[in-house]
């Protein structure tokens, strides 16, 4: 909760364009948040059942790394000193949106996203997460889980991407925390798009602002 007195942060409001490729997809960063343990931040859409990793779509004046420290400010209080980047995924990972999802009214139709995922360690403690800094925000509770837990509780359309994300950013993760923190992960037989077999898949929950909360249900992308 927010701290008696404290004053929420509130981007500057500058008007600036909001770009979809021509093949209907908008470009967006993904952001996994690691402590020094291996497992990974884990939050609750507001007035949602799904839960996901900080994410956001970047603004035309903007670099990846740019829209990436902007959003993890605006979704999770945190500040640059707060992390380290670690690594980043080549290229754009893309993934489709759901029909139901897909605003066909508007001018520009967005069908998906094409994202930029970077994977940061938490410097410090825990305590400078903040979720309540901008006037409307995403998320409304968090926790630690065990780094490959997110691919078999994000909904259901995100799934494939965070496979790609995580299996690319998963030595990198594994040569900071340990191979005991992030397993190799084997693959299913019961599935050849990719690997299933994560290992530990029980979320640890933090003293400072987690709650258990149930599974995640679908919802909208942001």
């Amino acid at each position: 909760m927010a701290e008696s007195g404290a004053v929420a942060f509130r981007p500057k409001q500058i008007e600036v364009r909001i770009v979809i490729d021509p093949d209907g997809y908008r470009p967006n960063v993904g952001i996994v948040i690691m402590n020094a343990e291996g497992r990974v931040f884990w939050a609750r859409r507001v007035h949602r059942d799904g839960w996901q990793f900080p994410q956001g779509g970047m603004n035309t004046d903007e670099t990846p790394l740019e829209a990436m420290y902007r959003e993890l400010r605006e979704e999770t209080g945190l500040l640059p000193q707060h992390v380290e980047v670690l690594a980043a995924t080549p290229g754009w990972l893309r993934y489709r949106l759901p029909q139901r999802a897909i605003r066909r009214r508007d001018r520009l139709v967005c069908i998906g996203q094409k994202q930029v995922w970077f994977l940061l360690q938490l410097k410090g403690d825990e305590s400078a997460v903040r979720l309540d800094l901008t006037d409307k925000p995403e998320f409304d509770h968090w926790r630690w889980v065990d780094f490959w837990y997110p691919l078999e509780h994000v909904v259901t359309f995100k799934r494939g991407v965070y496979s790609r994300a995580l299996r690319h950013l998963a030595p990198t993760a594994r040569s900071v925390a340990g191979a005991g923190a992030i397993p190799t992960p084997q693959p299913d037989p019961r599935d050849a798009r990719g690997p299933r077999s994560y290992g530990r898949q029980r979320p640890r929950h933090s003293g400072g602002g987690a709650t258990q909360g149930g599974m995640p249900a679908e919802s909208a992308p942001n």
